[in-house]
C-alpha cells in the first residue's frame, strides 16, 4: 500500500477515532486515504486551532490528540498549539505535510523546516524519509507523546513519500531503547517522605495538572483522607481536589485566594504533587523554600529542582507514588494537625470586599452565577487575560473540569479548546469564556462548530480593550495600543454564523441572560458589557 494509506492504518490501529486539521497540497494524499477511513476529521478554520482543538480533545478523552496540517504556512501557524500542548504536558500526535524529499533545503515554495523549528518545544520529532520506517515512527510517536510527561510528537512527512509504497506491519509495542521514564517512586524516597509527613506540624499538599494526567484523582483524595493535611490548587490544578474535602483552600498564586497564600507561606511541609512550580504559582520560590521542607512528586525528573529546590526528590507516575505513600503511611497513629487545621479554616473564611456598585455586571457575578447553574461534570475552557482569572477565582462545579493555556498563556485558545473538549465528551456541558480581544483570535471557529454540530456555550466579556495589558499599562504609566475600536457587534456575528446570542448589560439581567443561555439547545453567545477599568481582583480584605 501506498505510505499515505499506511499513515492512516496506523491512526486506525492506535483507535484514532477523530482529528482536527487544515488540508494543503503536500499533504493531500494522506486526505485523499483519509476519505476512505471511518476517523471523522473535522476542519478548523485555521491550523493553530487545531493544536488547541486536539490539546481539548487530549485532556477530556485521556487519549492522545492529532492534528495535521500541511507544509510551509500551515506548519508554522501550528507553532503556538504545540508550544502550548509542550508547556501544559498534553500528548499530541502532529502530522504535517512536506515539499518532496529531493527539493528539501532549497527554499521552494512553502518550503520550512518543519522538525527544526519545533526543536525547542517538542518531545520528539520526526522527518519520515524511508516508506519502511513508516509504522516503526508512528508507534514510537505515540507511545512517547502519552508515556512519561506527556508531550507533541510531532511526524513530518514529504509529498513525495505518502505516494511511495510500502509494506504494512503495524508493531505491537514501540521499543526505543534510550527512553525509559520512570514509573514507580524508589522505595527509599518515598519512606523519606513517608516519614516527612508523619512528623510535620503544618503539611500542605499542592496539586498541579500532573493530577489529571496520571488519573490520581482517586488516590489523592484517599490520600488526604488519610492525611487531613490542608490541600491547594495551582492554576493547571483547578478541579484535581476533592469538591467536598473541607480543607480545600483554594488557588495559589499571583492571581490565587487569599487563603491558600497565606497557607503556602505558613506550612512547614510543602507536598508538591504533579506541579513544575511555574512563576506564577510561587514568584520567589528559593524564598519560599527557606523555612519549610519540599517533597517534590513528578514524572519529569528534569522539573524536580529546577523552580523550586527539593528536600525529597521523587521521581515517577503520581498516582503510582500517591498509593506507596498510603501505603506506607499505614501503622503508627499520623499527626492530628489539630491546631493547623483549625489555622487553614480560618484562612478560609477569608472575605473579599465587594465593589462599589456599577451600572454594567461585575464579571465575577457573572461567572460565579454560571457556575452555580453549570452541571456536575462541567467543562469550563478559559481564556488568557482577565476573563481567565475571573474564571479561575469563580470556578466551582463538582466533578468539573477547567481547561486553560497555563504555561504559554496563549491567547485564543479558549474557543477551540472548548470545541475539542465537546467532541471528546459530547455528553459533557461545554462553556468557552472569553475576553473580546481573545475572541477575535478565534472566533472563526463559530463556522466549525456550526459545520459539525458541536454544541459549545460561549461567554464573552467586552470591555473594548485588551483588558490585562491596559491594566498593567495603568498601573506604570497610561493605556497604549490597546483599545479594540472597530470589534464587531458579537450579538449580530453569532447571527451571521446562525448561532442564538443575546447581550447582558446590566447587572440585574445576569439570571434571566444564564437562563436563557443554558435553556438554548446547541451553540449560543453571550456577551457580557464589562466596565473598561474593572480590576482582575477585587481588593482583599485586609483581614491578615
Amino acid at each position: 500500500m501506498k505510505v499515505s494509506e499506511a499513515m492512516v492504518r496506523c491512526l486506525e490501529e492506535e483507535e484514532v477515532t477523530v482529528l482536527f486539521g487544515y488540508p494543503g497540497a503536500a499533504i493531500c494524499p494522506f486526505y485523499e486515504a483519509l476519505a476512505l477511513s471511518p476517523i471523522r476529521h473535522i476542519l478548523v478554520r485555521t491550523e493553530q486551532n487545531a493544536g488547541h482543538a486536539a490539546s481539548g480533545y487530549a485532556r477530556m478523552s485521556g487519549k492522545c490528540g492529532v492534528c495535521v496540517a500541511t507544509s510551509g504556512p500551515g506548519a508554522t501557524n501550528l507553532i503556538s498549539g504545540i508550544a502550548s500542548a509542550y508547556m501544559d504536558s498534553i500528548p499530541l500526535v502532529v502530522i504535517t505535510g512536506q515539499v518532496d524529499s529531493h527539493l528539501l533545503g532549497r527554499d521552494v515554495f512553502q518550503e520550512v523546516d518543519t522538525t527544526g523549528m519545533v526543536e525547542p518545544f517538542i518531545k520528539h520529532s520526526y522527518l519520515l524519509k524511508n516508506p519502511a520506517d513508516t509504522c516503526r515512527v508512528f508507534k514510537e510517536a505515540f507511545y512517547l507523546a502519552q508515556s512519561g510527561r506527556p508531550g507533541p510528537v510531532l511526524i513530518d512527512v514529504p509529498v513525495d513519500v505518502q505516494q511511495r509504497e510500502t509494506r504494512f506491519a503495524y508493531p505491537e509495542r514501540a521499543a526505543i531503547r534510550s527512553y525509559k521514564p520512570s514509573s514507580m517512586g524508589h522505595i527509599g524516597q518515598i519512606r523519606r517522605a513517608a516519614e516527612a509527613i508523619r512528623h510535620a506540624d503544618r503539611p500542605l499538599l499542592v496539586a498541579g495538572g500532573g493530577v489529571f494526567a496520571s488519573g490520581a484523582g482517586t488516590v489523592l483524595k484517599t490520600f488526604l483522607e488519610k492525611t487531613g493535611m490542608p490541600a491547594v490548587h495551582t492554576m493547571m490544578g483547578i478541579g484535581a481536589l476533592p469538591f467536598e474535602y473541607p480543607l480545600r483552600l483554594g488557588m495559589i498564586g499571583v492571581f490565587g485566594a487569599e487563603a491558600a497564600n497565606l497557607a503556602l507561606n505558613r506550612a512547614d511541609l510543602l507536598v508538591l504533587a504533579g506541579t513544575r512550580v511555574g512563576d506564577r504559582s510561587i514568584p520567589a520560590p528559593e524564598l519560599l523554600a527557606r523555612d519549610k521542607k519540599v517533597i517534590h512528586i513528578d514524572i519529569d525528573p528534569a522539573e524536580i529542582g529546577k523552580n523550586i529546590p527539593a528536600d525529597i526528590p521523587v521521581v515517577g507516575d503520581l498516582r503510582l507514588i500517591l498509593e506507596q505513600l498510603c501505603g506506607e503511611l499505614e501503622g503508627p497513629e499520623l499527626n492530628p494537625l489539630t491546631d493547623w487545621k483549625r489555622e487553614a479554616l480560618h484562612y478560609k473564611k477569608t472575605v473579599l470586599l465587594k465593589l462599589p456598585s456599577r451600572d454594567r455586571p461585575d464579571p465575577r457575578a457573572v461567572l460565579k452565577a454560571l457556575c452555580s447553574r453549570m452541571e456536575p461534570g462541567g467543562v469550563l475552557s478559559a481564556d488568557v487575560g482577565q476573563n481567565q482569572i475571573w474564571a479561575a477565582d469563580s470556578f466551582e462545579v463538582p466533578g468539573g473540569r477547567f481547561l486553560t493555556s497555563g504555561g504559554m498563556g496563549t491567547m485564543g485558545c479558549a474557543v477551540p479548546t472548548a470545541l475539542g473538549a465537546r467532541v471528546a465528551c459530547p455528553d459533557r456541558q461545554v462553556v468557552a469564556v472569553c475576553g473580546d480581544g481573545s475572541f477575535q483570535m478565534s472566533m472563526m471557529e463559530l463556522a466549525t462548530m456550526r459545520q459539525h454540530n458541536v454544541a459549545v456555550k460561549l461567554v464573552v466579556f467586552r470591555n473594548n480593550r485588551l483588558g490585562m495589558v491596559a491594566e498593567f499599562q495603568r498601573e506604570h504609566g497610561k493605556e497604549t495600543a490597546v483599545c479594540l475600536d472597530g470589534s464587531p457587534d458579537f450579538v449580530r456575528l453569532a447571527d451571521a454564523y446562525g448561532i442564538p446570542a443575546r447581550r447582558l448589560s446590566r447587572p440585574e439581567e445576569i439570571p434571566v441572560a444564564l437562563d436563557a443561555m443554558f435553556r438554548t439547545e446547541g451553540t449560543f453567545l453571550l456577551e457580557v458589557e464589562t466596565d473598561p477599568e474593572e480590576p482582575t481582583l477585587p481588593p482583599l480584605s485586609g483581614a491578615f
